[in-house]
């Protein structure tokens, strides 16, 4: 190769551009023919002197040899680079991989074909950099990839979470079991339920319903004219009832007091839609709790093989938001179901009754299953099907929705089961206090910061009250263990106690401004004494 041409140098300082992979500039004015100017070519040698000296950048060098048209051998360092893939061999040598250079005599040169099938000259690939702007080009897209991929991760997490969100999952759970508890000043995360709740109640209605009747009271009644006469009237209100036990004779029913309080006749339709009288079997107004009798006998063979006794639950076991059923004869179109949750538990309820003014006030289960009138004795459910509780009333007011309240199974049910065995005496043999007294009912307690009880005005002389030590202003409480809030709840538990037995009475009685309790043991008097 002429020694005019020499491989252009990395910087092609003052060197014409070349499409070639590698280029070259004439060093000899006269020989060359070239119109440059001042010290161009001074500077051309002294740039190819210096080539050897610019290749330091760590790349591994290789002697590259050319031959001039005197036979002398020249060696250049040409700087290794890689060549893309795409890159062709000249003049046909791709096929054994050997890369060829020409001089102008057309006397090829070949090189190692291992190592220039992958090389590249830096320089060309600088200049092209430096012609088209690449360099800032490329810092520009790696601006953007890093933008595109927080982006992109964000949007990825994004749906992940929606995903997992529909698909029932919480991306919290994960975080939850390595930091539900607490270290230094945090706090414990809460811990992802793994529960369902079951949504279709079919099933466990359909096995509950034959326990459930419906009730129908009718009462006598007055009302006044205009002329202030009173004249009778038959009312009719109605109910519910849960079939709890039987034997071999009677169905007892429990329900509410106030669905059978008054009641001249009952009337229990079942299932099947048959119906049948009951009879009242025991009441306990203080917990707004009664059980009512019917006789086997009046039933048909096809109604005693479509009802059935209900399951008895605990309700001590309950937990707020637990689901619940509620089931009742509402407005007296029939049996009826509505679902909810346990809203909340012991919450105090005074109820008061319309009829005579009378309240109770007890610890209820309160639900925001539907509880309308008459589902009054219902029957309050868990998921298993057990009795939970007795549906007992609703908090009725145009700024309140979803506040149902049932009387609790832990605590209705030992009260049921005295009800069911105890007997009333024959009133020829009934038990006699000797007192008169008057309510104090919920308002009045309220009103004159009282108990709420029986207000005891007279104790008659020589009676059994007046033997152990109960006096006038007293405000009995309890009638032996059986909580008592009017006359009609004392008369009745008096009932089912003969003469000459013993029970102890609880009384309120203010010394020095204050209420103070007191257990009185009464020996029971007679009525005929």
């Amino acid at each position: 190769m002429d020694d005019r041409y020499l491989p252009e140098d990395n910087n092609n300082a003052g060197g014409e551009a070349s499409d070639s992979l590698y280029s070259y500039n004439c060093r000899d004015k006269e020989q060359c023919g070239a119109t440059h100017e001042g010290d161009y070519y001074e500077n051309r040698d002294r740039m190819s002197d210096q080539t050897e000296a610019s290749q330091t950048d760590g790349a591994e060098n290789e002697k590259a040899v050319f031959a001039d048209d005197t036979g002398e051998k020249k060696e250049t360092e040409k700087e290794n680079e890689t060549v893309s893939d795409g890159m062709e061999a000249s003049e046909g040598t791709a096929g054994n991989g050997d890369f060829s250079y020409k001089t102008e005599t057309g006397t090829p040169v070949m090189n190692d074909a291992s190592q220039h099938a992958k090389k590249v000259k830096k320089s060309v690939i600088k200049r092209a950099w430096a012609k088209k702007g690449f360099g800032p080009a490329v810092a520009k897209c790696a601006v953007l990839a890093v933008v595109f991929g927080v982006v992109a991760g964000g949007v990825f997490q994004g749906v992940n979470y929606v995903g997992n969100s529909v698909n029932g999952q919480s991306q919290s759970a994960a975080v939850t079991s390595s930091t539900n508890g607490n270290s230094g000043n945090s706090i414990g995360q809460t811990n992802v339920s793994a529960s369902s709740t079951t949504q279709d109640v079919s099933g466990i209605v359909s096995e509950v319903m034959p326990s459930i009747v419906a009730i129908t009271n009718m009462s006598q009644s007055e009302y006044y004219n205009m002329f202030g006469q009173s004249q009778p009237y038959e009312s009719e209100s109605v109910g519910s009832g849960i079939i709890v036990a039987e034997d071999d004779d009677y169905l007892y029913i429990a329900t509410n007091n106030h669905v059978v309080k008054g009641a001249t006749t009952l009337t229990v339709g079942f299932a099947d839609d048959s119906t049948a009288t009951a009879s009242i079997k025991g009441t306990d107004e203080s917990t707004d709790l009664a059980v009512v009798s019917v006789e086997k006998s009046a039933l048909s063979a096809d109604t005693l093989s479509a009802i059935k006794v209900a399951t008895l639950g605990d309700s001590s076991k309950l937990q707020v938001g637990d689901s619940a059923i509620a089931i009742g004869n509402a407005l007296g179109y029939g049996q009826s179901v509505t679902t909810g949750v346990i809203s909340a538990l012991n919450r105090e309820v005074t109820t008061t009754d319309s009829t005579d003014g009378s309240s109770v006030t007890n610890e209820l289960i309160q639900t925001d299953a539907a509880i309308n009138p008459g589902n009054s004795g219902g029957a309050l459910l868990n998921m298993s099907g057990e009795v939970i509780g007795i549906n007992s009333v609703k908090y009725s007011d145009t700024d309140v929705e979803g506040m149902g309240y049932a009387i609790p199974m832990a605590t209705a049910q030992p009260i049921i089961d005295e009800l069911i065995t105890r007997e009333k005496v024959d009133e020829s043999k009934s038990a006699h206090l000797g007192i008169s007294g008057v309510d104090v009912s919920s308002e009045v307690s309220k009103t004159y910061n009282m108990p709420q009880g029986v207000y005891v005005i007279q104790v008659s002389q020589g009676s059994a009250a007046e033997a152990a030590g109960i006096v006038s202003g007293d405000i009995i409480t309890k009638f032996d263990g059986h909580g008592i809030n009017s006359m009609t709840s004392l008369q009745n538990q008096l009932s089912y106690y003969s003469a000459g037995t013993k029970a102890d009475v609880t009384v309120q009685r203010s010394e020095n401004g204050k209420w103070v309790e007191k257990t009185i043991s009464v020996t029971l008097g007679s009525k005929a004494s």
